[in-house]
């Protein structure tokens, strides 16, 4: 019978990333916005699809590429802070967008994320009339559009999603709603073919719904938010539809930008790495404290 070792572990890793190397497998761009915050199950999946994640916190000191041509794509998480503020690094962030869709990258906003995208588009960010805040699982409808995505992407949207969240956004100028939900009505959005906001969580995992609803349990007083209950109840029922149409989503949104890789490598700003980061403990408004026992992401110095 074989044996599994520690000494196997290594060699498989070395083998994904040897194959994470070649040109339809280049890293993606994560931007994560607290020191402890990691990029949750999308990381886990990309790293699966053999995509190493160049992991960076311009909030902290990290540069941003020049050029994305060496990228599959780029990533920017939630946050705690506001699309907003009026922080140097969040405005060089927002405008660090253009550069995806001028060089047709494919991106993708989570909650934060998404708002500096609709916020680079020149829509509104704000926070809701009456005070309330979406904090747990709540519905979210498709528009037609996003009817039509569903049937390209080959999966159903989730019924319920989850929320950490306190200001919401329109749909920007030139950008479609594909999803929307009670109190904030845009939910999810597409610009061009390759850039995508989501104002929910698909990243979490079921470790980052118990630190977020014990760490920030203050702000389950928000009106508005559920109760912790409620968030574990509802990973349980609606998670697996989540996963489901989120690997659906990532292979789409990976293949809408693939092109060859470029036959000179550009200049990229020096970088050193700040943070050893686990890959599952989570990104978003909520706290991020990843247990050091998990395995750390692949990085790719630029």
């Amino acid at each position: 019978m074989a044996t599994h070792s520690v000494g196997a572990e290594v060699d498989q890793e070395r083998l994904v990333r040897r194959r994470a190397a070649t040109p339809e497998r280049r890293p993606v761009l994560i931007i994560l916005h607290q020191e402890r915050s990691t990029p949750g199950r999308v990381g886990r999946l990309l790293a699966e699809r053999g995509h190493p994640l160049d992991i960076r916190r311009p909030r902290f000191g990290d540069p941003l590429p020049e050029t994305l041509a060496l990228h599959a794509g780029v990533v920017i998480f939630g946050g705690p802070m506001s699309a907003n503020d009026s922080d140097d690094w969040l405005k060089a962030e927002t405008d660090f967008i253009g550069l995806a869709l001028k060089e047709n990258r494919p991106f993708l906003g989570l909650c934060l994320g998404a708002q500096m995208l609709a916020r680079h588009l020149g829509g509104r960010v704000f926070a809701h009339a009456g005070g309330l805040a979406e904090i747990g699982y709540y519905p979210i409808r498709p528009t037609p559009e996003g009817l039509d995505f569903a049937r390209r992407l080959g999966a159903p949207w989730p019924t319920h999603v989850y929320h950490w969240h306190r200001e919401g956004f329109d749909t920007p100028p030139g950008a479609v709603a594909l999803a929307e939900g009670d109190e904030f009505p845009v939910q999810a959005i597409r610009y061009g073919d390759t850039a995508f906001g989501f104002q929910f969580h698909p990243e979490v995992t079921h470790a980052m719904v118990y630190r977020w609803t014990t760490l920030a349990a203050s702000r389950l007083n928000i009106p508005g938010a559920q109760p912790a209950a409620e968030h574990h109840r509802g990973r349980f029922m609606y998670d697996p539809a989540v996963r489901l149409w989120l690997g659906m989503f990532l292979d789409y949104w990976l293949e809408s930008g693939a092109r060859p890789a470029p036959a000179r490598e550009p200049s990229f700003p020096a970088r050193q790495p700040r943070h050893a980061q686990p890959e599952l403990a989570g990104a978003g408004e909520g706290p991020h404290f990843a247990p050091p026992e998990l395995p750390r992401p692949v990085r790719r110095g630029g």
